[in-house]
């Protein structure tokens, strides 16, 4: 039975952070990318497979409703996943729909109007940190830390700087 070792919200998706500090320190051996524009572009996801071949990992692309049936019928098979979303938006989606994340990183999330720094690589809007506080509210531990090696910011810290 394949295992998620960790989600991640970040807009570049695959970059070096992810593929040298986060996936070869949690013994990672593939990465999904669950984004349902993306899983539409064979070009781009094309790009992104070959990426992974060159680190050697297992990339794929997934919309939503295909990572959720793989991982009600197979669990993802043999697979130790780090799961990549675009969006908070996304990531909220595919956790309530029952796919278990346990442990949600935001690494990335670019500055837009109206939205608030919680860490230095990560701005969010007012509704994207309720869905957080909502997922963190269940069985998802929910933090903010651009790579393994700076400070993890938790919600509980988090809610003491922002959207008070």
């Amino acid at each position: 039975m394949g295992e998620i070792k960790l989600g991640r919200v970040d807009h570049r998706l695959i970059h070096g952070q992810v593929m040298t500090k986060w996936s070869k320190g949690l013994g990672i051996n593939a990465i999904f990318i669950i984004d349902d524009a993306l899983a539409k572009d064979d070009f781009m996801k094309d790009i992104f497979i070959s990426s992974g071949k060159s680190a050697g990992l297992h990339v794929d692309v997934f919309s939503q409703d295909e990572a959720l049936t793989f991982w009600q019928e197979q669990q993802f098979g043999d697979y130790q996943v780090m799961i990549l979303f675009k969006t908070v938006q996304t990531a909220y989606d595919v956790i309530k729909k029952g796919l278990p994340v346990n442990h949600l990183n935001l690494g990335g999330v670019a500055k837009k109007t109206g939205a608030e720094f919680v860490i230095p690589s990560v701005a969010l809007v007012e509704q994207e940190y309720d869905q957080l506080k909502e997922l963190a509210a269940g069985s998802t531990d929910v933090f903010f830390q651009t790579v393994p090696d700076t400070p993890k910011v938790g919600m509980k810290e988090a809610d003491k700087k922002f959207f008070k």
